[in-house]
């Protein structure tokens, strides 16, 4: 396995063994990860180092519909907190109640002008201008990375996962593309002795997904010869974005996606099969169970 740094060197330079290319999204797509990192340590994180006691219920509603079971899925922790505190902005009962919320204008500012969404980029940002609120911010995403290596621990990948990885790894290169850091993706992987079966293991500090999965591909393998496999409407841009095919892992269904991945997909795309008429058809699918507004609107 190559080794991860903080730069794109080792995207740039990385060489294919194999015909094919399998890019996979980890937290909630390769592992049941998501409920318990978003319950039990980001939204807990965001009460605290927002103050948001007074208005914890509505917090935890908007926070989990944006992460979790909207069409927004799998963003970047950042503009995720941004697009929560968006939300909690139109809850009729955050108005009702008069709660002012922060505007958090250092972490908009700092998101409109960085593409690469990091804790490393953003401790720069803090050392560069002791902005407020990118100080605040640093400080939850830490706090949130601590809480994270306390308590998510022994969570094994979906049932077939290993299966389908060792089925991939026979005729493709393997890399995890994925918006969490490097640091918990490594841990994960390897607590799980599936680290081996992947060549990179490309977290946030690499680059976006669709900036990681262009470096990776570019010019390496045929476009139909490149599939992601992810959870998130995001998972789906970057494959857009970077020419190459998308495999929809079903929030809710996970296991099912993930043996149709091995019996059924996996034969499509090895076969030249898979794009067309039955990759629409999986990515409708899994489109109708990602809805943009949330119930209370």
């Amino acid at each position: 396995m190559q080794a991860n740094n903080d730069s794109q060197s080792g995207l740039r330079e990385f060489t294919p063994t194999k015909p094919f290319f399998v890019g996979i999204d980890s937290d909630g797509c390769a592992f049941d990860t998501m409920e318990v990192k978003w319950k039990e340590c980001f939204i807990p994180q965001i009460v605290r180092h927002f103050e948001l006691a007074a208005i914890s219920r509505y917090a935890r509603e908007a926070a989990e519909f944006i992460n979790l079971y909207s069409r927004w899925r799998g963003v970047n922790r950042f503009p995720s907190l941004a697009l929560t505190f968006d939300l909690l902005a139109s809850h009729p009962a955050v108005n009702e109640r008069g709660f002012v919320l922060p505007k958090l204008v250092g972490l908009r500012d700092w998101l409109a002008h960085e593409s690469n969404l990091s804790n490393p980029t953003l401790e720069a940002a803090v050392d560069a201008t002791g902005d407020p609120d990118l100080v605040r911010i640093l400080a939850w995403s830490n706090a949130v990375n601590l809480s994270i290596r306390e308590t998510v621990h022994n969570v094994p990948p979906f049932p077939s996962v290993r299966k389908t990885l060792d089925a991939i790894g026979r005729q493709a290169d393997i890399m995890v593309v994925s918006a969490t850091p490097h640091e918990a993706l490594e841990r994960e992987w390897r607590e799980n002795q599936i680290a081996d079966s992947v060549a990179v293991i490309a977290g946030q500090e690499m680059g976006t997904k669709s900036q990681v999965l262009s470096l990776a591909t570019d010019g390496k393998y045929a476009s139909t010869h490149v599939l992601m496999v992810g959870d998130a409407p995001g998972d789906y841009q970057a494959a857009q974005k970077s020419g190459v095919l998308f495999y929809p892992i079903e929030p809710g269904h996970e296991e099912a996606s993930w043996k149709r991945l091995h019996d059924e997909a996996l034969p499509r795309f090895l076969s030249g099969t898979y794009s067309g008429a039955y990759m629409a058809e999986r990515v409708t699918a899994f489109e109708r169970l990602l809805p943009e507004r949330p119930p209370w609107l």
